[in-house]
Order: structure tokens, then C-alpha cells, then sequence
């Protein structure tokens, strides 16, 4: 069929032309812009780099003992979430005959899923929005995962993984994003995922911490601290989440267009000014020193915040956001010790505070000129446009998102952790030993650098003595060492 003659895909149902018919398949490609095509797709494998990001931050934040679990999980996810969006999980979020809370069982195995415009953008068929949307999934799962570091078991993390992206993530998302959702309808904002992603990640960990208790040992009644184990894998995973995020932001607009580049520059100076904001203050906090953490945290916060504001907000604007939500989530550090709650990785106070900072700046600074830039969107703004009530649209959604992911995860790892077999806490004998003793077969880093150097400068020493000193003598005991010859 030539593509002079269009074909009106219509008359196949919502399908797209997923039917066997090979006669349609020209014009199901004719209907979309190569360019939009190749953009949205290049964005969903730049958001996958952040899965592995996340899991190298996570192993760099926790002790040696729980590293090599920290990345494992961050990977394990992949397959776990990966599974779920195709069994049921791209149906419950962005089926085209969802209700106001969930969707339904229409693309259930991801049936019909093919070449008609997705609920997310006409500008992009299903196929492509359930690729890129499935790896925004994963990276919420992998996120909120962090809750329970060094002492969640990892089975028991797989089968709550699957039913939390289930019961919590699928019906967030679909609120949120979905044209049918209720928070869409009422008209809250949110372009990349502050609510969805990170809010209902950050609510989520501080329940898993809360409900598989705080670490062991005597802390003086405060919550346990470490110091990272390995900052160079800190370095990392945030290099890979800094890069990866100009595809989680700038692919939301999904297509080619000015508001696109508009959100990726947004997210940089976001970050930028998120790093220096955060490292700054720690540097007057914590007794004047310098931090790559602290300026990782910093950027990871500038991320969070512009998140949900990139898509909608001027450039300047991105200046206080990264500042602000910087500022929120350093001080947001000390809620742990306030709630007594050990969220060991401050999932909660990066990603539930930094998500809420976000999503209520967006309803201040959203301006509708800058929505518009993608050819297609229409909103009334923000207070930049005197549309005072959209603030109460975001706090709304705000308290909703949190509200619901806190208590539904804390019901889920309640009926898991009475599952024969699925306890959720390591057993407090082999805590001090770690998860990567108890559950793993192999260590991320098996020995230590200081270790490593140690054993570099015996080996060096033994090596400068002849090898007639190191015989056995004829009594089976080692002969005494002599002096070498000239």
C-alpha cells in the first residue's frame, strides 16, 4: 500500500492495527514524525542508564557488607518491573478505557499494543510510550527499594517490588497521566514525575524503613550513620542519573520541539544550582569541609525538584527550584531522626521532599507560553498567570500521592512479611556480618582499598627474599631466613 494512499486506521479499533494485516503497515508509520519517533525512543534508553545510576549510588551510600545487594536490586528490578509492565502493569497505567483511578485489563499481556496514538501523546504510537513509560517504572521501584538498605532480604524485595509497582505506582501514574485520571481532570501538573516517580518512591521507602525496623547496634538513641563505602561509585551512579535525567525530563514532552530542549535545559540548571546550593550548606553544617556526597546529593535534589516544573516553568525560574528544593531536602536530612525512622539512604527526604518542593513551585511558576512550545498543550498557568488555584491542584495531589503510597505500602509489606518464607528483615544474628554475607554469593568490592595496598606492599617485601630463605628445612619446619649474598 503506498503511502499516496492513507489508510483510516479507525475502522481497526484502538488497536492500531495489531490484527496480523501487514497491508496497514506503511500507513501506520506514515501517521507519525520520524524525528518525534527517534527522540522519545532515544530518551527511554538514556532514562535506563539511571536504573544501573541508581544502584551504583546506593552501593556507594551503604557500608562494604551491603554494597554488591544495593546494585543487584538495581538490576534485578529491571526484570522484575520489565515482566509486570508487560503482564498487566502498561494496562492498569494508560489503557484507552481507564476510569478515574486505574485502568483496565484491555492490554492485559500488552495485547493490541502497536501503532494507534497512546493516551500519554497522539504525537507517539502505544508501543513507544510503553517503552518509554516502562522504564520510569523501573526507576521509581529501584528508588524507593533504598528504604529497607542493609538489612531488607532480597526475595521478600522481589515479590513486594512486583505487587507495590502493581497496587501503587500503576494507579499514581495513571492519576497523574492518563487523560481519564482524576488528578489530570482536576488539572494538577506535573510534566516528568515529581508525584508519580518520586513522591510515591520517597513515601514508599519510609515506609519499608519504618516497617522493617532500624538498624542494630548502639547509636546513643539517635538513628544509625555511616559514613559511604565507596564515594567513587557515589560519583558514578550520580553521573549516570545527571546524563540519564535529560531523557527522563526532556523525553516527557514526547516529541521533537522547543519544549523539549526548553526541559533539558532546565534540568541542568536546575541541578547545577542544586549542587552548589547543598554543597555549600553542608560546608557551614559540617564543619567546613568539602563534599563530592554532599554535591551529588545537591544535584540529585536540583533533579527531583525541576522534575515535575521543567516542561512548564521560564528558565529562570529553574534557579530558585534547584535552591529551594536543595535547601528542603539538606535540612529534610534530619526527619529521620525527628520521626525515628532509620531511612538509612534519606530516600525520603531527597525524593518524597524534593517531589513535593517541585510540584508545588510548578504551581507558582507554570506559565502557559511555555507549555505551549510544544505545538499541542494548552494549560492556564500558574501564578505567573494569575491562576491562583492551581497551587491547591498541586497541594492536592501532593497530599494525596504521599497519603496513599505511605499507607498502601505499609499494608503490603505487612501481609509479605506474614508470608511463610518472606520474612523481610535479615535476621539480627547476621546484620553486623551483612546482606551480602546472608543473601548474596559474592561480594561487590571483596576487599577494601586499604586492604588491596596492604597486601600490595607484603606481596613486594616477601618477593625481595631469595628463594632458598623460603624452603622448607629437612625437619619439616621453615628455615630460618639468611641474609641474600652480593
Amino acid at each position: 500500500m503506498s503511502a499516496e494512499e492513507p489508510i483510516d486506521l479507525s475502522v481497526y479499533g484502538l488497536d492500531g492495527g495489531d490484527s496480523g494485516n501487514v497491508t496497514i503497515a506503511a500507513a501506520m508509520n506514515d501517521q507519525y514524525n520520524r524525528g518525534d519517533l527517534a527522540w522519545v525512543l532515544t530518551a527511554a534508553v538514556l532514562v535506563w542508564l539511571m536504573i544501573p545510576g541508581v544502584g551504583l549510588l546506593y552501593a556507594g551510600l551503604s557500608r562494604r557488607h551491603a554494597s554488591a545487594a544495593q546494585l543487584w536490586q538495581g538490576l534485578v528490578a529491571v526484570g522484575i518491573v520489565t515482566f509486570q509492565w508487560f503482564f498487566w502493569g502498561y494496562s492498569l497505567t494508560f489503557s484507552h478505557s481507564a476510569n478515574d483511578f486505574i485502568g483496565d485489563l484491555k492490554n492485559f499481556g500488552s495485547m493490541h499494543v502497536l501503532g494507534a496514538p497512546s493516551v500519554g501523546s497522539s504525537l507517539v504510537p502505544d508501543i513507544l510510550f510503553y517503552f518509554f513509560q516502562l522504564v520510569f517504572a523501573c526507576v521509581t521501584g529501584v528508588i524507593m527499594l533504598g528504604g529497607a538498605v542493609e538489612r531488607g532480604r532480597l526475595m521478600p524485595s522481589m515479590v513486594f517490588l512486583f505487587i507495590w509497582t502493581t497496587i501503587v505506582y500503576d494507579p499514581i501514574a495513571c492519576w497523574t497521566w492518563n487523560g481519564a485520571g482524576w488528578l489530570f481532570k482536576l488539572g494538577s501538573l506535573d510534566f516528568a514525575g515529581g508525584g508519580p516517580v518520586h513522591m510515591s518512591s520517597g513515601a514508599g521507602a519510609l515506609a519499608y524503613a519504618l516497617m522493617v525496623g532500624r538498624r542494630t547496634g548502639d547509636h546513643g538513641g539517635k538513628m544509625p550513620h555511616y559514613k559511604p563505602g565507596n564515594v567513587f561509585f557515589v560519583a558514578l551512579g550520580t553521573i549516570f542519573l545527571w546524563f540519564g535525567w535529560f531523557g527522563f525530563n526532556g523525553g516527557s514532552a514526547v516529541n521533537m520541539s522547543l519544549r523539549a530542549i526548553y526541559a533539558a535545559v532546565n534540568t541542568n540548571l536546575a541541578a547545577s544550582c542544586g549542587a552548589l546550593t547543598f554543597c555549600i550548606i553542608d560546608y557551614f553544617r559540617k564543619g567546613q569541609k568539602w563534599s563530592i556526597v554532599s554535591l551529588c546529593s545537591g544535584a540529585i535534589a536540583g533533579l527531583v525538584g525541576i522534575t515535575p516544573a521543567c516542561g512548564y516553568v521560564p528558565i529562570y525560574t529553574a534557579v530558585p527550584i534547584g535552591v529551594l528544593a536543595a535547601t528542603a531536602c539538606n535540612f529534610a536530612f534530619d526527619l529521620k531522626h525527628i520521626l525515628k525512622i532509620d531511612d538509612g539512604l534519606d530516600v525520603f527526604a531527597l525524593h518524597g521532599v524534593g517531589g513535593f518542593v517541585g510540584n508545588v513551585l510548578t504551581g507558582i511558576f507554570a506559565a502557559d507560553y511555555i507549555a505551549a512550545l510544544d505545538g499541542a498543550t494548552e494549560i492556564p498557568g500558574g501564578w505567573l498567570n494569575q491562576n491562583y488555584i492551581q497551587l491547591g491542584y498541586q497541594l492536592a495531589g501532593c497530599v494525596a500521592i504521599l497519603a496513599y503510597a505511605f499507607t498502601v505500602t505499609c499494608l503490603i509489606l505487612f501481609v509479605v512479611d506474614k508470608i511463610p518464607g518472606l520474612d523481610l528483615r535479615l535476621p539480627s544474628e547476621f546484620e553486623d556480618k551483612g546482606i551480602d554475607h546472608y543473601d548474596m554469593g559474592e561480594m561487590l568490592l571483596e576487599y577494601g582499598l586499604m586492604e588491596v595496598l596492604e597486601a600490595g606492599v607484603e606481596a613486594k617485601r616477601t618477593s625481595k627474599v631469595p628463594p632458598e630463605a623460603m624452603a622448607p628445612s629437612s625437619d619439616g619446619d621453615d628455615a630460618a631466613q639468611v641474609e641474600a649474598k652480593p
